[in-house]
């Protein structure tokens, strides 16, 4: 299925440049999954693999403690796509083991308590979701946060073992905005409550005017730790990009 879009001529190329290169991961790394928050950046993407033939696979990770809203979405994607999310949960024995030992909040105590909930909720689950494939999509952008300046379209994902790409990395909010408007692409409500990025609820706030877009997550920690484990490259100065030839990559992975 192909699209007009009613604006400029540099967003339309934005967008028809986003479909080529997904046919080109789609091609190369046809087990390639689109990862999901529910965000707009997602949901631009989830729109961009619906034109094609065969969708790519897209997948969410259900925290236990996301907002209703974030929930919601998986229902408006069906309905709109006819794409069956896959939704990833923790293990309940380590999300109770944690708990139980430090306490329902004790993610605000410190940034180590705070990464441990985050890698039980959301890397290990992440780590299940990938395992056999090849290859993953995010929603990333550079503009995002302090800790994506330099985040390439691709790179060799050193904590999971595959290829990750990043198609949206040098766009701006205005353009993804620009976009899923033209396209009537649903999106998240609490967009339009102040939240431009949105995590765990406990973990998410809305911004105010003028604050950087991920302001609201993690909002008590200091600006450069403020990645919960599934990007931990974001975090680490070494080398972004690691080429890996297409032959050596099987489809059936």
């Amino acid at each position: 299925m192909s699209e007009n879009l009613p604006i400029s001529d540099a967003l339309s190329r934005r967008w028809s440049d986003l479909l080529d290169r997904l046919d080109d991961i789609a091609t190369t790394y046809p087990d390639a999954l689109l990862a999901s928050s529910m965000g707009v950046e997602d949901s631009l993407l989830i729109h961009a693999v619906a034109q094609r033939a065969c969708p790519l696979g897209v997948f969410m990770l259900d925290t236990g403690r996301l907002h209703a809203e974030t929930l919601a979405m998986v229902d408006v994607v069906r309905q709109r796509y006819g794409i069956e999310v896959r939704v990833m949960h923790p293990d309940p024995a380590a999300v109770q083991a944690h708990v139980t030992a430090h306490g329902e909040f004790a993610f605000y105590e410190s940034v180590a308590l705070r990464k441990e909930c985050c890698g039980i909720r959301k890397v290990e689950p992440l780590r299940r979701a990938l395992t056999g494939h090849a290859a993953w999509i995010t929603g990333q952008r550079r503009e995002q946060s302090v800790t994506r300046t330099e985040l390439p379209e691709s790179q060799w994902d050193d904590t999971f073992g595959l290829q990750k790409f990043n198609p949206l990395a040098d766009w701006s909010s205005a353009e993804v905005w620009g976009v899923v408007r033209a396209l009537s692409v649903p999106y998240h409500p609490l967009h339009d409550r102040g939240y431009p990025s949105i995590g765990c609820e406990p973990c998410t706030r809305a911004v105010r005017p003028g604050e950087d877009p991920r302001a609201g997550r993690w909002w008590w920690e200091q600006r450069d730790s403020r990645e919960c484990g599934l990007h931990a490259a974001n975090l680490i100065d070494r080398p972004r990009v690691r080429p890996r030839a297409a032959d050596a990559v099987s489809s059936d992975s």
